[in-house]
């Protein structure tokens, strides 16, 4: 007799159901939205009408060949007006303008839409479903829908989402689907670093504006910043060899491969190197002065000699006169 824990599984074969057009295949398992996007979403959330409660656009972007990383990189305003009973998107011009933008920069796609309100409705999922149809939309690829809290006083909340077919009947799948959350990631570049930090140093004044600080200014900050990192990790270092604190193997590998990065240089020849490099900065700057002074002295010399020759061709105008009256002179 067979053994009573064992067993045979025995699965009814699925229905094949084609996939509607307004779905994807390929879900993106990572969103990354760059600071540029959401400066753009803000701009267009504080110029929009007192009686809208929210604005919706487009998002452009770049997506890998297999579709599970998409960044967010660009996006643009699409007129609508919403109501209790119908919504009215400007779709001519989203599509002029996505035309425009995809001229304009080549390897962009279009990505999904975004709105000011984390909301999730029956229109929604009517845009969305435009932006995830094929033709003009993201098919084979799902539409990514981001929505940003944008109320005044609060936090900025964002959300993720992709869509998928919800409902029995081929009639209501315009207007449903459901909306699947997926991680995101706010990224930006070395190069915005400088320029979000004095953005977010206004927060703390009441007239909401920064001083553009020195060069200067901004290399003693950085170094206070890192000296201000190097206390903090040597303090959790010192825990964990205490034993006061767990140890974290994510941490101790990113500390070891950090550390490897560093040269072995002692800190006399750091030091020597430090001032060796602003003494040629210093020797840089004092020959570009004297070049300078040097082309402005030839120019002030040019101008002189210049000045000083300018009455010689009217001399010359006069001669021919005298010349002309000698002869008559001596022929009388």
């Amino acid at each position: 007799m067979a053994d009573k824990d064992s067993y045979i599984h025995l699965a009814r074969p699925l229905p094949v159901v084609s996939v509607p057009p307004a779905q994807a295949t390929t879900s993106p398992l990572s969103v990354v939205i760059s600071a540029q996007a959401l400066f753009s979403i803000l701009d267009h959330s504080l110029r929009r009408n007192v009686d809208q409660e929210r604005v919706i656009g487009t998002l452009l972007g770049v997506r890998n060949e297999d579709g599970a990383e998409v960044e967010i990189r660009n996006c643009f305003a699409v007129g609508h007006n919403e109501s209790q009973e119908q919504v009215e998107v400007d779709m001519d011009y989203h599509k002029t303008m996505l035309g425009l933008h995809l001229k304009a920069n080549p390897k962009e796609v279009l990505i999904g839409w975004y709105a000011t309100s984390p909301e999730l409705n029956t229109f929604s999922a009517l845009i969305q479903n435009f932006y995830a149809s094929n033709g003009d939309g993201t098919f084979p690829h799902p539409a990514v829908h981001l929505t940003m809290s944008t109320v005044p006083g609060q936090d900025i909340a964002i959300r993720t989402y992709i869509s998928s077919a919800v409902g029995v009947h081929p009639d209501r799948l315009a207007d449903s689907c459901l909306f699947v959350p997926i991680p995101y990631e706010i990224k930006y570049a070395d190069a915005e670093r400088s320029g979000l930090e004095l953005i977010s140093g206004a927060k703390n004044n009441g007239n909401r504006s920064a001083e553009v600080t020195t060069d200067i200014h901004a290399l003693e900050k950085a170094l206070e910043e890192v000296l201000e990192m190097l206390d903090r990790v040597s303090e959790y270092v010192a825990r964990v060899v205490a034993g006061n604190t767990q140890a974290s193997v994510a941490i101790g590998k990113f500390l070891m491969n950090t550390l490897s990065l560093a040269p072995k240089v002692s800190p006399a020849d750091v030091e020597r190197m430090f001032n060796t490099h602003i003494q040629d900065v210093l020797l840089v700057a004092y020959l570009a002065n004297t070049i300078r002074t040097q082309i402005d002295l030839s120019n002030r010399l040019a101008s002189a000699n210049f000045g000083a020759t300018t009455p010689a061709p009217a001399v010359a105008a006069t001669n021919p006169t005298a010349t002309s009256a000698a002869p008559a002179t001596g022929g009388k």
